[in-house]
């Protein structure tokens, strides 16, 4: 097996591979043509997006800059995704991002991991764990999302947070590590913000 083919199989590979090399400094090239673009530019940030990611839906806004450790080339957005400032994508191996789900700015997300092993690290080996993140998810300014993770539908993980572990639907996540505060519910049909009732009479 070559280290390509290690890329999404979670074995240790090594990055620094010609072949691996080669083809994301292409799609790094790439990243920085999306990311030289002016604000008036949106058709050529939109056709950008879809030669650059593996899959990405209609709808998506996604603010420059954007990191991606391949361009975006193992991203899969959903439809009507928004990522404010550098949203950062270690996507060494595949990321899913569900429909609607927004990201506060400088969120990372990270699929590549290193031994603990000084030995292993010392020789640049590395290994990769994809992420999923639901539908219609709120990933706060700051958030760190680790190797292998998944974040269920509908769940706000606050600021700042530093996930772990797993995450199920419908829950307000939050800290460093990240846990579950709360369930979403009849609570949040009647406040936006805490005191702040939402005047459905006012909504389109």
């Amino acid at each position: 097996m070559s280290m390509k083919d290690r890329l999404h199989t979670g074995e240790l590979y090594l990055p620094g591979d010609e072949e691996i090399m080669r083809e994301q400094l292409q799609c790094l090239d790439q990243q920085m043509e999306f990311n030289r673009t002016r604000p008036t530019q949106m058709e050529k940030r939109e056709a950008l997006l879809k030669e650059m990611f593996a899959e990405i839906g209609e709808g998506c806004y996604i603010e420059p800059p954007l990191h991606s450790n391949f361009g975006g080339r193992h991203l899969h957005f959903g439809n009507h995704v928004y990522a404010n400032f550098n949203l950062t994508c270690v996507d060494d191996t595949h990321i899913y991002v569900g429909d609607y789900t927004m990201f506060g700015p400088n969120v990372t997300i990270a699929t590549a991991g290193h031994p603990i092993l000084p030995e292993l690290r010392e020789k640049l080996y590395q290994y990769n764990m994809p992420v999923h993140i639901g539908r219609n998810c709120w990933i706060g300014a700051g958030v760190i999302i680790l190797p292998g993770i998944t974040i269920g539908d509908n769940t706000v993980v606050g600021a700042g947070s530093v996930v772990t572990k797993d995450l199920p639907d419908n829950v307000v996540a939050v800290g460093n590590p990240c846990r579950v505060l709360r369930e979403i519910g009849e609570h949040d049909r009647e406040y936006y913000f805490k005191d702040r009732r939402i005047d459905y009479s006012a909504l389109e």
